[in-house]
């Protein structure tokens, strides 16, 4: 693939925060937190965190962010006591629009009482033929008062940009989200390399012995991952 295109109408383009590499959006709580507990685990090593967990963090990595354009607000209206959201009356396009109750069955479970809403995307995500893109919640991100509908869209035939259905559980009014915050999470697949077939069985013994082998080692050697079972150079594209 050569690259993915973000393309959003000239008028707006500038004015709000652009899509960048999902790298560059790790939460805090994650870069805050120390890779080590300060004792040792089971095995005899330094106990570590899931800040160390590289598994974690090439996830958090993968893709592309795409932010919210405008800050967003929740505020209790005075007349019907209703908290709803507000925004910038001088922003350029509503960032959040309202779905109907009914397109999640809200009259029943798990969606119970509850109001879907969508981001007004202004992002037009453009891919080479044969690839789409998976829209997803952003990875990890558990601080943010709300949950994104994960979805599939072949961004190499819609020529108009995917909103994104959201649920809010920011309970309390005065949430304020800053222009910029991850709003989902896109990353990028070649249809024709997904596996479709998959044999399902009990491992060999052979198998089974490399099984002890790998987790004895996990467990006895310090950055064991790193160094032999992490494709760093084909995941930087190198």
């Amino acid at each position: 693939m050569s690259q993915i295109d973000f393309i959003c109408p000239p008028e707006i383009f500038g004015k709000i925060p652009a899509p960048e590499p999902a790298a560059k959006f790790l939460p805090d709580w994650f870069k805050t937190m120390p890779r080590e507990m300060g004792m040792a685990d089971a095995h005899g090593l330094a106990g570590l965190t899931v800040r160390a967990c590289l598994p974690v963090a090439d996830i958090m990595a993968q893709g592309w962010i795409i932010p919210l354009p405008y800050d967003v607000w929740t505020e209790v209206d005075p007349d019907t006591g209703w908290m709803g959201f507000k925004w910038d009356p001088e922003a350029q396009f509503d960032p959040i629009a309202a779905h109907h109750p009914d397109q999640i069955a809200a009259d029943k479970p798990p969606f119970l009482g509850v109001q879907p809403m969508k981001f007004v995307n202004p992002w037009t995500v453009k891919l080479p033929d044969g690839w789409s893109a998976s829209f997803l919640h952003p990875i990890n991100h558990f601080q943010l008062p709300f949950t994104t509908f994960n979805a599939t869209v072949d961004c190499d035939a819609l020529d108009m940009p995917a909103n994104v259905p959201f649920i809010w559980h920011g309970g309390t009014p005065g949430v304020r989200l800053q222009a910029g915050t991850p709003m989902v999470q896109v990353i990028p697949f070649e249809r024709s390399a997904q596996l479709r077939q998959a044999d399902v069985r009990g491992e060999t013994a052979e198998e089974t012995a490399r099984r002890i082998k790998t987790h004895n080692r996990k467990h006895t050697e310090v950055s064991v991952y790193a160094r032999e079972w992490r494709r760093r150079h084909e995941r930087d594209g190198k």
